[in-house]
């Protein structure tokens, strides 16, 4: 199957924290005019709306998805749209309808239009009981123990069937816990990771609902961005995998991020008052075994823990001079 290239591009769930930051990064890369953001019901951030396109749609609809790959003559979708691990465990039929049913919808579009690419994202949730924690490898037990986990599973073998089966140019990678100044998280177990930040700008202390010695690999959101555009734009022939890239950047615990801020703020102070959450947590890996991807398509991360620390702190701490931070 030979690489085609990319020229209009749909992204779903672009308000949500990744979709956000992929879409303005898509948009400087291949025009702003050239990159149709989607989203179900959140109102975009008005640097979003403002740069480009964007159109209401439900990928658990499949026309409302078809309405805009016609009106926009779409070949490339990035399919972020879906219900995130804490949301789905509240809402476990929520997350099926929109990830599995929204997954297929869009797979099956990409069929019938001949779509050139489609993104369909998947995550550590995929790992559970028998999975090695340390240095989890590519291939491995797949058990997850959360509705979320269940359909990123689903969809990756969904997503390799319609390779198999279709020739439909479909890829992803799991993604760890990610870290983002732009964007608040939107329901998933890692986001401790992120309010620690914004809580230690705006009062010097955070109380975390996993353990002080709870480690999760983390990525900061540039080099989630770039693994995901660099799989993109790889050519297909050097893929052995498709659509279950292991991608690894960083592994700390609470504590060890804590310790991190404290280097910038001293003041800083972290309780811990573990929820229900903290059950999904031991259930995924410590670290990740990224090797696959680094073979087949050269990824490389660029930020380390502390490296991102001082990288989140000096943002907020801008935004909250300006006063953008509740």
């Amino acid at each position: 199957m030979a690489t085609k290239e990319m020229k209009k591009i749909l992204v779903t769930g672009a308000v949500g924290q990744i979709g956000s930051e992929l879409t303005m990064a898509l948009r400087e890369k291949y025009g702003a005019d050239n990159v149709l953001a989607t989203g179900r019901k959140s109102a975009p951030s008005k640097e979003l709306l403002e740069s480009g396109p964007f159109e209401y749609i439900d990928v658990a609809q499949k026309d409302t998805v078809e309405a805009v790959i016609k009106k926009y003559e779409i070949d490339t979708v990035y399919h972020m749209a879906a219900i995130l691990s804490a949301v789905g465990e509240d809402k476990p039929w929520l997350c099926w309808d929109v990830n599995m049913n929204g997954l297929k919808n869009v797979l099956d579009l990409g069929v019938e239009h001949e779509l050139t690419r489609i993104f369909v994202p998947s995550s550590i949730a995929v790992w559970g009981a028998g999975a090695p924690l340390d240095m989890t490898p590519n291939e491995t037990v797949l058990k997850p123990s959360t509705m979320y986990g269940v359909t990123k599973v689903a969809g990756e073998l969904l997503a390799d069937y319609y390779v198999k089966r279709f020739g439909l140019d479909c890829r992803g990678v799991r993604y760890p816990g990610i870290v983002s100044h732009e964007t608040l998280p939107g329901g998933g177990t890692t986001d401790y990771a992120v309010a620690i930040y914004y809580e230690a700008v705006k009062q010097a202390k955070y109380t975390c609902f996993v353990r002080e010695d709870t480690v999760l690999p983390m990525m900061y959101m540039p080099d989630a961005i770039k693994a995901t555009i660099d799989l993109m734009e790889a050519p297909f022939e050097n893929l052995k995998h498709w659509n279950d890239f292991n991608i690894a950047a960083m592994s700390f615990s609470v504590g060890e991020l804590a310790d991190s801020i404290r280097r910038v703020m001293p003041e800083f102070t972290c309780e811990y008052e573990p929820d229900f959450r903290q059950a999904i947590a031991d259930s995924w890996p410590n670290s990740i075994d990224d090797s696959v991807a680094r073979a087949e398509w050269g990824w490389k991360p660029a930020y380390d823990l502390d490296a991102m620390t001082d990288d989140m702190l000096t943002a907020l701490g801008k935004k909250q001079e300006r006063g953008l931070l509740a």
